[in-house]
């Protein structure tokens, strides 16, 4: 008995079964493909990782429309039952997935309104990293502990965001506290900026300008002094790895001013 013999020997429900199958699995072998061919032609062209970001994301969805009419031609679906019963999958999203929806729309949102790119260096909120891709439904952030923490995009939209990221570089900022034990002379001149221009010498292929420091509030309680370092744009790792080494430095020669 031949194939044909048996597939025509099959009952309608089977057929459209393994049609399915074959043209989900065609269409999934074609994306992967379709895939890594993007991807590959996007760094031989040297675009931008957020417009390479934004076709992923495009190439994506239409793959889903694609799959979806290859699923509703197979079962021959008739259009007033698709229409009729899209009132019913509505209800059933908008009670069971309306956060997914939000998401979606707000990936969009970000996507078409910019205000960060991929590989920029942001705060959102209490949260903060570089982002490595804006997909439908996260934001995802890298983050100082080395972490990939994915951001709901509808978080993203209701939160400050502050774009640590311009000019080429990350232009990061954090604040030191010490008390009245030291002037603040002393402490800009004797634990500060030596602590920069060691710092600065021993990481200066790492790093785009030297660091600079500000006294930025004093009280009675003590002052507050502010360090900005500057790294190249798409480099989180290597801030994230030489900030703490720069605070520590800075610390030490305190401590060792101090007991002097």
């Amino acid at each position: 008995m031949s194939l044909l013999d048996i597939w025509s020997q099959l009952p309608p429900e089977a057929v459209k079964l393994l049609q399915s199958a074959v043209g989900m699995a065609a269409i999934f072998i074609a994306y992967k493909y379709l895939s890594r061919l993007l991807t590959r032609t996007g760094k031989e062209a040297e675009l931008e990782p957020h417009a390479m970001n934004a076709a992923r994301l495009v190439f994506r969805i239409v793959a889903i429309m694609v799959a979806s009419t290859v699923l509703l031609r197979v079962w021959s679906l008739p259009t007033d039952w698709f229409v009729g019963s899209s009132a019913l999958i509505g209800a059933f999203l908008g009670f069971g997935s309306s956060q997914t929806i939000n998401n979606v729309v707000a990936g969009f949102y970000v996507l078409v309104t910019q205000p960060f790119k991929v590989k920029d260096y942001v705060k959102i909120g209490d949260l903060e990293g570089q982002v490595e891709e804006i997909t439908i439904n996260y934001t995802n952030l890298y983050t100082p502990t080395f972490n990939l923490l994915k951001v709901p995009n509808t978080q993203v939209m209701n939160s400050r965001i502050l774009n640590l990221t311009h000019e080429g570089f990350i232009k990061y900022t954090f604040t030191v506290g010490f008390g009245h034990e030291l002037s603040n002379r002393v402490i800009l001149d004797e634990c500060i900026q030596p602590a920069i221009d060691e710092f600065h010498e021993r990481h200066a292929d790492e790093q785009l300008r030297k660091p600079e420091a500000y006294l930025e509030t004093g009280d009675r309680l003590g002052k507050v002094i502010l360090i900005r370092i500057f790294i190249p744009k798409g480099e989180a790792k290597t801030l994230h790895v030489l900030q703490p080494e720069l605070l520590e430095m800075i610390m030490e020669r305190w401590h060792a001013r101090r007991n002097s």
